[in-house]
């Protein structure tokens, strides 16, 4: 098969991978990203493998599938979000700052609010609150409409009144 009909078939089984997984079918899911993969690595294929996974609870496996999309392309900033928020989800924030500062700096990363919130979620726990709130307020710059660090902001005013 060329690489170009290995690179469309791989395109469409990502696809079904994708549908499968938004109506929660993740063990069909995750056979499909796999298919897509075997035919043609990406990050991207690698990154949403890893977030299924991270819906059934395996965030070490999650992680792994996210350092294997890092590999094949450090600018692609999903991967970097998505282990720091894994991370924090294990209770190892500290090693999650470190993912969520590369997912910011990362060139191919339109969703730069995920991270900043991140960081907030991290500052909040460990009672940091003007780091917390300087974080929300990055991820307000990259996304005004972010509901969630709308809503994380104005609690955190509320305490620093």
């Amino acid at each position: 098969m060329a690489d170009t009909e290995k690179n469309l078939e791989a395109r469409q089984w990502f696809a079904k991978a994708y549908e499968c997984q938004m109506q929660g079918d993740l063990d069909e899911a995750i056979s499909m990203y796999k298919r897509s993969i075997e035919l043609n690595p990406t990050a991207e294929a690698h990154t949403f493998l890893g977030w299924t996974y991270s819906f059934l609870g395996k965030y070490e496996e999650a992680i792994l599938e996210c350092k294997k999309a890092i590999e094949i392309d450090p600018e692609f900033g999903n991967p970097w979000n998505d282990i720091g928020a894994y991370l924090i989800e294990l209770s190892r924030d500290d090693e999650a700052i470190f993912y969520l500062e590369k997912a910011i700096t990362a060139k191919r990363y339109e969703n730069v609010c995920f991270p900043h919130y991140n960081l907030s979620r991290i500052y909040l726990k460990k009672e940091m609150l003007q780091k917390a709130a300087s974080e929300l307020k990055k991820a307000l710059e990259a996304n005004p409409d972010y509901l969630l660090a709308k809503e994380a902001l104005g609690n955190i005013e509320s305490q620093l009144q």
